[in-house]
């Protein structure tokens, strides 16, 4: 069998992190294996078509010998604005029940947390079946931090899984240490879909005043998510407003929405730091971010990712990533101009070692019994 299908929330493409995920995986598959792959999704009801992949509506029938294996990306917000979405619960019920296929589920969430005047506290039992339902449904799993692996074990203890932190959806360069050297550590970059992208310029222009002077921020690039005229609006009175720090004056401000992969890969290749304001909640474990393709970018671009609050040891198998690095009110913690190309060069190690996508194609290659 020569086709596998990609079950996904959305029609893949535009830097966004799950659609990302899936088409890097989609490539990869083509390329390593001579494997096709057809996505499906219920945002659609015609066929169409991303990055050369045929794409289908999830209700429509697939035949009995098309598929024999199906890749889940699991999202549960992106699947219903409840995260409770029972109607893909019951898709993946009918389809076993009609056809004999391995199911490897790629959890990107499990469930959500929040305090008792936010639906996902009343909702969460709910989002804990649904997910404890389709990890018993598949054959095996991949979730992206250790955290993630230790609490699908809880839920359903004899869960098949995988730990594999989210790859770059940015492409993933090749750099010599010469490259990593020589970037200007006044450069910075905010990388993201439209919401994070905000949010996290929110946070960067509150913290600028913050940041040591010797990597003080002189240009900011801001790559991803659609058109947002409040970013604009953000970025324009940064550029009016010297007052919050002496090295902002002057600093040059470049905002890229809706940017090509490659165009934002070589933008993110000039860069030395990146300011990532992931978490809406402060004490969640930092390793969460290791689900964030917006992360992995950085990352796997020798970007040195920077938070705004401080955080937890980041690792996978002991294998400790450098940092994290934050800056806030009462301190920071961030690698100075002299120590960035090192600290650089060693985030980037680590992620061709534990976070690329060769890596995640060959996990997937063995859960799914793929042969070269």
């Amino acid at each position: 069998m020569n086709k596998i299908l990609q079950i996904v929330p959305r029609v893949p493409g535009g830097l966004d992190g799950v659609g990302d995920y899936a088409l890097t995986i989609a490539s990869k598959l083509r390329v390593k294996f001579g494997v096709t792959t057809v996505f499906a999704t219920p945002e659609i009801s015609s066929v169409t078509n991303a990055g050369g992949f045929e794409v289908r509506p999830l209700n429509q029938s697939f035949g009995a010998k098309e598929f024999d294996r199906v890749i889940l990306h699991y999202v549960n917000y992106g699947y219903q604005k409840r995260g409770v979405p029972f109607g893909l619960l019951s898709i993946l019920r009918q389809m076993r029940r009609r056809h004999s296929f391995k199911l490897l589920t790629i959890f990107h969430e499990l469930y959500a947390s929040g305090p008792p005047w936010r639906s996902e506290f009343w909702l969460q039992p709910i989002q804990i079946h649904i997910t404890r339902s389709i990890a018993c449904l598949s054959d095996n799993c991949i979730v992206s931090s250790e955290n993630f692996f230790s609490e699908l074990h809880r839920l359903v203890p004899d869960v098949r899984t995988l730990l594999h932190p989210t790859p770059s959806g940015l492409e993933e360069p090749s750099l010599s240490p010469e490259q990593i050297a020589k970037r200007d550590p006044h450069r910075w970059v905010i990388v993201g879909g439209t919401v994070l992208a905000e949010r996290s310029l929110r946070s960067f222009a509150r913290a600028i005043a913050l940041i040591p002077e010797s990597i003080a921020p002189r240009a900011l690039i801001v790559l991803g998510g659609n058109e947002n005229s409040v970013v604009r609006s953000l970025l324009a009175d940064l550029v009016r407003s010297p007052r919050r720090h002496s090295a902002w004056r002057g600093i040059e401000c470049d905002y890229r929405p809706r940017i090509a992969a490659s165009e934002a890969s070589d933008a993110l290749s000039t860069c030395s730091y990146a300011w990532i304001d992931y978490f809406h909640q402060p004490d969640v474990e930092t390793s969460v971010v290791l689900k964030s393709s917006a992360f992995a970018a950085a990352c796997a671009h020798a970007v040195i990712p920077t938070f705004p609050h401080r955080g937890t040891p980041i690792s996978i198998a002991g294998d400790r990533l450098p940092g994290p690095f934050f800056v806030e009110s009462s301190g920071y913690e961030v690698p100075n101009a002299e120590d960035r190309p090192k600290v650089g060069q060693a985030i980037y190690d680590w992620y061709q070692l534990r976070a690329s996508s060769d890596q995640l194609v060959c996990g997937i290659s063995v859960a799914l019994e793929l042969n070269p």
